[in-house]
């Protein structure tokens, strides 16, 4: 049995892992926020927990990898960008093992907004496979703006044994928005 308590961060590359042309910068922002020790954000990486993996690896190694870490993650941060739901390779697979096989929450943080009380109001933006396992109710989400204050929240408090409210379309109310300044 895996000990599930990493974080695991799944997002569009869109090919590369050049800085400003996907949302691999919100990935290393996230790593940034953790490395400094000047405020509270900290996570378990995933990605850290296993050996590394290179783009020219084969298919099946780096499925095998993914799933690993899957396996030892407590709950999945899935950015979503305006490309996100683009990518029918990765986060497809990424999103379908999380729920599927690991049952492990979505923490689904979205970079281009700063306050979400209408989740629903944002599924042009899901990948597909968030979009089904939402409508046939496996999944279970918490839908927040990419902000440091909601995801210091989230990330401890949402986890294989403890999944957001209201199944796929869980979000922070206006109140608890508040005090982060979203509102």
């Amino acid at each position: 049995m895996a000990y599930r308590n990493g974080t695991y961060i799944a997002f569009h590359a869109d090919g590369t892992n050049q800085p400003g042309k996907s949302d691999i910068d919100y990935y290393n922002l996230m790593k940034a926020w953790s490395a400094k020790t000047d405020d509270d954000f900290s996570m378990i990486n995933s990605h850290e927990k296993t050996s590394a993996v290179r783009d020219s690896s084969m298919r099946a190694t780096l499925r095998a990898r993914l799933l690993e870490r899957l396996k030892n993650s407590k709950n999945m941060v899935l950015i979503i960008g305006k490309t996100t739901k683009n990518d029918t390779d990765w986060v497809p697979f990424e999103i379908s093992q999380a729920i599927d096989t690991c049952k492990i929450p979505i923490i689904a943080a979205y970079t281009d907004y700063t306050s979400i009380l209408a989740p629903a109001d944002l599924r042009p933006l899901w990948p597909l496979a968030l979009a089904q396992r939402i409508d046939n109710q496996t999944a279970h989400v918490i839908h927040i703006p990419f902000k440091k204050a909601p995801l210091m929240d989230a990330m401890p408090r949402f986890d294989h044994n403890n999944y957001p409210n209201n199944g796929g379309l869980g979000y922070y109310t206006r109140e608890a928005q508040q005090p982060w300044g979203l509102l």
